[in-house]
C-alpha cells in the first residue's frame, strides 16, 4: 500500500497552509520575546500530551499527567495516564535535540524502539503501579485532612518499573539464538501486536512519501507527511508519534525555533473526526491545515493569558521581603498547569503547611473542586 502524491491537488491547500504557517511563525517569535516563553513552552508540552490521547480516543486529565509526572500520584496510573507520559517525553526528548534528529535514521529508530517497548510496558507498570498507590494511600490514615498525599516522598515507580521493562527487553533480545541482538526486528508477542503488521515496509513507504515531498514548502510537508502517517497506519501501538514528527518538519524548517516543538494536537483536537478522518483525501489535508491553524490560534491566546496573569502576580509580589518564596512560586505557577502543595513543598523547600499558606497569598485558583488533593493554577 502506497501512499500516491501525484494525485494530490495542491491548489486547495495553498492558502490554509500558508495562514497556518504565518500564524505558527507569530507565534514562535512572540514566545521566543516573552518573559513567560519558557513557562509557554513547559506547560505546552502537558497540555498537547493530553490532547494527543484525545484524539486517539483516550481521556487523560490534565492535572494527573502533572502529578504523575511529578511523582506526586494520588490515584493509581492508568494504561492511558502511562501513554499520555509517553508523550510527554517522547516530546521532551525530540525538542531537546536538534532539529533534524527526530526524522533522521537514528532519531526514528530510536523513538519507534521507546514506542515499542512503552507499547508492551504500560500495563505492567499499571499493574504494579495498582499495589504501590494503594499502598501509599493506606499509609495516609482514612481521618486525614489535607494534602496528606503529598507529604510522602516522591518515587517514581513507574519510570523504575519502564526501566526494567526496557533493561529486560534488551537482554532478552541480545540473548536471543543467533549470535546477536535485532533489536530492530525483536519478537513481538502475538497477543499484543499483529504479526502481519509489517511495520518496516509502512515506515520505509512513510519515508518515501516525506522525501516526494522534499521540494514543497515546509507546511505542505508536515500536512501530507501527517496524513500518509495515517494512512498507512506506521506502528500498530503509536499513532501518536506521527504527530510529533509533523511538528518535527515545522522545527527543522525554521517555522517553529529552538526548543519550541509546534503543540498542533491541540489544533487538531478542534476538528470534527468525521473531517480528519474522511474518505476524500483532501478533505482530510484541509482539516489537518485546520488544525495548525487552530494550534497556533490557541497558542496566541494562550501566551496572552499567561502574560496577563503573571502581571497581575507580579503586583502582588511589591513590598514583600527579599526572603519571600512568593517569586519563586510565581515561577513554578507559570512553568506548570497545575501545582500541588506537595510539588511547592518539594521546590520551595517548605512544609506543606507553609505551601498551602502562600498559596492562598498568591491567589491562585483551586482547579480540581475537592478538599483534598487539591492543586492550584492561574486563572
Amino acid at each position: 500500500m502506497a501512499y500516491d502524491l501525484a494525485k494530490i491537488s495542491m491548489t486547495a491547500l495553498m492558502q490554509p497552509a500558508f495562514d497556518a504557517g504565518l500564524a505558527l511563525t507569530r507565534l514562535d517569535e512572540r514566545i521566543a520575546r516573552s518573559p513567560v516563553g519558557a513557562g509557554f513552552l513547559e506547560r505546552s508540552q502537558f497540555t498537547d500530551a493530553c490532547a494527543s490521547l484525545w484524539i486517539d480516543g483516550e481521556l487523560v486529565h490534565l492535572e494527573d499527567l502533572v502529578l504523575h509526572d511529578a511523582t506526586r500520584d494520588i490515584r493509581t496510573p492508568t494504561h492511558e495516564l502511562t501513554i499520555a507520559r509517553d508523550v510527554l517525553r517522547t516530546r521532551r526528548r525530540i525538542a531537546g535535540q536538534l532539529p533534524g534528529w527526530a526524522l533522521s535514521a537514528d532519531g526514528l529508530r530510536a523513538l519507534r524502539q521507546t514506542s515499542e517497548v512503552a507499547a508492551v510496558g504500560a500495563d505492567e507498570v499499571g499493574t504494579t503501579g495498582v499495589i504501590r498507590a494503594a499502598a501509599s494511600i493506606g499509609a495516609e490514615g482514612e481521618g486525614d485532612d489535607g494534602d496528606d498525599a503529598d507529604d510522602l516522598p516522591g518515587v517514581d515507580f513507574a519510570a523504575i518499573d519502564a526501566t526494567l521493562t526496557r533493561s529486560s527487553a534488551a537482554i532478552e533480545d541480545a540473548t536471543r539464538p543467533g549470535g546477536r541482538a535485532t533489536a530492530s526486528r525483536p519478537e513481538k508477542d502475538p497477543l499484543v501486536y499483529d504479526l502481519d503488521w509489517d511495520e518496516d515496509e509502512r515506515l520505509g513507504e512513510w519515508r518515501s512519501a516525506l522525501r516526494q515531498t522534499e521540494d514543497l514548502p515546509a507546511m505542505l510537508q508536515a500536512i501530507v507527511a501527517l496524513d500518509a502517517w495515517n494512512e498507512l497506519s506506521v506502528l500498530q501501538h503509536a499513532p501518536w508519534l506521527g504527530r510529533l514528527l509533523a511538528a518535527s518538519i515545522l522545527r527543522e524548517a525554521g517555522i517553529t525555533t529552538g526548543a519550541h516543538l509546534a503543540a498542533i494536537n491541540l489544533g487538531l483536537k478542534t476538528i470534527p473526526v468525521d473531517r480528519r478522518r474522511h474518505r476524500d483525501r483532501e478533505t482530510r489535508l484541509l482539516a489537518i491545515a485546520q488544525g495548525f491553524l487552530a494550534a497556533a490560534e490557541i497558542g496566541l491566546k494562550e501566551h496572552d493569558r499567561l502574560t496577563l496573569a503573571k502581571i497581575m502576580m507580579d503586583r502582588k509580589l511589591d513590598g514583600r521581603r527579599t526572603s519571600s518564596k512568593l517569586p519563586e512560586l510565581v515561577e513554578l505557577v507559570m512553568a506548570k498547569p497545575l501545582v500541588s502543595a506537595g510539588m511547592v513543598a518539594k521546590t520551595l523547600d517548605v512544609t506543606p503547611q507553609a505551601a498551602r499558606r502562600i498559596v492562598l497569598d498568591l491567589g491562585l485558583r483551586e482547579m480540581t473542586g475537592r478538599g483534598r488533593f487539591r492543586a492550584w493554577g492561574v486563572v
